[in-house]
């Protein structure tokens, strides 16, 4: 998220996408295409390093907390469904 790399918001939410492995890094508000950026894990990883603690999440598995430097909180998110694109 655009909010994410220019130090408006917090990552707050990792998911390790069930549809094709891929990550996402998201702030407090809602996350839509509009705010969307490819970027490089060492980026994120330079941004906030505790992103780090959930490296090895599973997927289909997100990552939540309320707070930068709170807990991360492991969620197994339900099966994808393709209307939902």
């Amino acid at each position: 998220m655009k909010q994410i790399m220019n130090g408006s918001e917090s990552i707050l939410r990792v998911t390790h996408d069930a549809d094709d492995h891929g990550w996402q890094f998201i702030g407090s508000s809602d996350a839509s295409m509009k705010d969307a950026m490819l970027v490089c894990l060492h980026e994120i990883v330079k941004i906030d390093p505790s992103v780090l603690e959930v490296a090895n999440l599973p997927v289909g598995w997100c990552a939540i907390r309320t707070h930068k430097g709170g807990e991360w909180n492991r969620i197994e998110q339900g099966p994808y469904d393709e209307d939902e694109k």
